[in-house]
């Protein structure tokens, strides 16, 4: 990062701080377990894999697949990477815990949350959403990587309405988030380093999930389309059915293209999806592409691969590469055995996570963790795992 990098992410953090934020230091902190500056110095570096079970979490190998550790934690809880390389964030009844992948230690560093929610990382910074409160927590994200004794200094935006939704802070200071109430979820507002309004809409019945595209164009899920922030304004893409569900949006920074889930049944049974939305941020428009018949996944299941291009485990077990442009698939390796939709979406099945161009896919019926190139589809290794995986989550 260069000095002019830092400068910006600091103003634009000082620029937050300017909507009635509180400031929070050291929130909830403890001594980390078995942490020390010697041992973080000393930690292990290379790629690590971060599996939840019901129960506790697992930290894998990266490159051999083998278990390090195995931390007990609660039936269920969700794993997001912190965005600095050394942590996981666990989201458990408590809130936000950090997990540290290279000591490894599961810490008692929390961020107190009654419904801890979505796990953002973008321009540098980390950010923690109450689902109970509205209330959002914004880290720097490279400071959490040096963290030991305590979190360090952290900022929160107060909710206005609580719930479940999600926030984003752009490299200019600029902050969105979700609007909603106990009653539903409506579109998103855009506030500037004053607090002052920028933009609103409530053309978002049940919006759901965010992605970061190219020159910080942002893309939020709703039931009938998606909503497009970019360059002050927002823009309703609708979808071309009636009824056109996006909850998810698979985004890189690099990248114009923006992949998302897309149901179009409001009657379907089960999770599997058979169609993919497929949004420009430049030409602000959305497309939808089917896949062929007897390939489907859920929303835990694609990713975006360093190359730009899209990831999928297929419930036909297999690793499809996707044009984020057209939908198309344009290679398919074996992966692991074809598998069913869960009945619930908290229960284990197929995840993926990648970390360069190394995709990681958990096999939850073989109980079983493979590694692919992305680009080959060669197998680099496989492991035997001592619990049904369920959630995971890749540092680099």
């Amino acid at each position: 990062m260069t000095g002019s990098d830092r400068s910006a992410r600091a103003v634009g953090l000082a620029a937050v701080a300017g909507l009635a934020v509180a400031v929070l230091a050291g929130c909830a902190a403890q001594p980390a377990a078995e942490a020390s500056p010697e041992g973080a110095a000393a930690a292990h570096d290379g790629p690590r894999v971060a599996v939840a079970y019901a129960g506790g979490v697992l930290v894998i190998d990266g490159e051999t697949l083998e278990v390090v550790d195995d931390f007990a934690s609660e039936e269920f809880v969700r794993v997001n990477p912190a965005g600095d390389d050394r942590h996981v964030v666990v989201t458990t009844s408590r809130g936000f815990q950090f997990l540290d992948m290279r000591e490894p230690a599961l810490t008692e560093h929390v961020v107190p949350a009654a419904a801890a929610g979505h796990v953002v990382r973008h321009a540098g910074r980390t950010v923690l959403y109450d689902d109970a409160t509205s209330d959002t927590t914004i880290f720097e994200s490279a400071e959490l990587a040096g963290m030991d004794d305590e979190l360090p200094e952290s900022q929160v935006v107060p909710g206005v309405e609580a719930h479940h939704g999600v926030s984003v802070v752009l490299e200019n200071g600029q902050f969105a988030t979700t609007v909603g109430d106990e009653t539903g979820r409506t579109g998103i507002r855009v506030t500037g380093p004053d607090g002052s309004e920028i933009a609103v809409s409530a053309d978002c019945p049940g919006v759901h999930g965010e992605g970061a595209a190219q020159n910080e164009a942002l893309v939020f899920g709703c039931e009938d389309g998606a909503l497009l922030y970019r360059d002050g304004e927002i823009t309703k893409l609708a979808a071309p059915d009636e009824f056109g569900r996006i909850g998810n949006a698979y985004a890189t920074e690099d990248s114009s293209l923006v992949v998302m889930d897309y149901k179009d049944d409001p009657d379907a049974e089960g999770y599997l999806l058979g169609k993919l939305a497929l949004v420009d941020t430049e030409a602000k428009s959305l497309t939808t592409a089917a896949l062929p018949e007897g390939i489907r996944y859920t929303w835990r299941g694609v990713v975006r691969a360093q190359s730009g291009e899209a990831l999928m485990i297929g419930s036909d077990g297999r690793l499809h590469v996707i044009d984020p442009a057209t939908g198309e698939i344009t290679a398919s390796h074996e992966a692991i055995e074809a598998w069913d939709s869960p009945s619930e979406w908290q229960q284990p099945h197929p995840a993926i996570a990648v970390v360069g161009e190394v995709a990681y896919v958990t096999d939850s019926a073989n109980r079983e963790i493979v590694a692919l190139d992305a680009g080959t589809g060669e197998v680099l290794a496989r492991g035997d795992l001592p619990e049904v995986p369920n959630e995971i989550a890749a540092v680099e």
